[in-house]
């Protein structure tokens, strides 16, 4: 995963697992998705920046996930979603890909 910055593996997750839930209705199945995406970011994380680094990107993942709901009710579940996204992204970039 060399080669893939953490920051599109995070927002990837977030957008995919969203859209394979959408599309497919099945929301376990986006669930996969999300959790996948998130745990090859985590693993990377912490090789490239060390545990508590790792630790503070997943539950921002995590938090990504979990407030774009109230966020949709508000803006729309697009626009919530790729906030979330954009967020997760930029603290990993930030965090651990930043070189």
């Amino acid at each position: 995963m060399e080669r893939i910055p953490t920051s599109v593996v995070a927002a990837a997750g977030l957008v995919g697992g969203y859209a394979v839930a959408r599309w497919t209705k099945v929301r376990p199945l986006g669930g996969v998705v999300l959790g996948a995406a998130g745990i090859a970011a985590g693993r990377e994380w912490h090789r490239r920046a060390g545990a508590p680094a790792a630790a503070g990107l997943g539950a921002l993942y995590v938090a990504g996930f979990a407030g774009s709901h109230p966020l949709a009710k508000k803006i729309g579940a697009w626009p919530a979603v790729f906030g979330a996204a954009g967020v997760v992204a930029a603290a990993a970039w930030a965090v651990a890909d930043r070189g």
